[in-house]
């Protein structure tokens, strides 16, 4: 049966993908400079939601968003990657065991980096803790500079751009594999949750509606800035 186009990711997923992805490159960017610090602290606090978000969305959202389409098992993986090197190399709608590992790794370190990132900020702990969290930093980077190449050699093997159906949410696949529903509300409202932290953190926010600036949520920012 020929494969068609059809919808895989949905939207939220793709805005939680693109939101982390520019996060962390803000925040590792930003992350030796004392004058954008408070923009370092808030893209961290930025992951920390956004994981909290896809780890409820990985229970109740679509088909491929949802964690049990793409289990931990490192025998799949195996198979996987060895499928590779055959002239009929695995091709999975959603998330394939490599990937599916890389995305569990860097949702893992997400969560190192920002909660170490937060104790440092706040002296809780000692210098391990800052130490600990730029290795899971650079671990990160190293994680995602690898998850890129992988994504460009997986587009060339199964003549695919996925990079593209990250963007777009369409794949090929057959009749009834893909999902119904983009679900726009629930991606909007990420996004508005997102701009409406970012705008409080900086202050645009009249106070009576607006979340705390930075300064205000990191005791050790707010010693420096006041």
């Amino acid at each position: 049966m020929n494969k068609q186009r059809i919808l895989v990711w949905d939207l939220p997923t793709r805005v939680f993908h693109w939101l982390l992805a520019a996060s962390f490159l803000g925040a590792f960017l930003t992350a030796e400079s004392e004058r954008y610090r408070d923009i370092h602290v808030v893209l961290g606090y930025t992951m920390l939601g956004l994981v909290v978000f896809r780890s409820l969305w990985g229970v109740v959202g679509t088909r491929y968003a949802r964690f049990s389409s793409f289990p931990i098992a490192p025998r799949r993986v195996l198979e996987y990657l060895k499928s590779l090197f055959t002239r009929s190399p695995q091709h999975h709608v959603g998330h394939n065991p490599a990937g599916s590992l890389a995305i569990y790794a860097i949702l893992a370190l997400s969560v190192l980096a920002g909660a170490t990132g937060y104790a440092a900020y706040n002296e809780i702990g000692g210098e391990w803790l800052a130490e600990l969290h730029e290795g899971a930093a650079n671990a990160m980077l190293g994680l995602v500079i690898f998850h890129i190449g992988a994504v460009m050699v997986s587009s060339l093997i199964h003549r695919e751009n996925l990079a593209a159906a990250m963007l777009n949410g369409y794949k090929k696949g057959h009749v009834g594999e893909g999902i119904r529903s983009k679900h726009r509300f629930v991606a909007a409202a990420v996004l508005l949750v997102a701009a409406y932290f970012w705008a409080g953190s900086a202050g645009l926010l009249p106070d009576a509606i607006g979340v705390p600036a930075v300064a205000a949520v990191s005791p050790q920012i707010r010693g420096e800035h006041g």
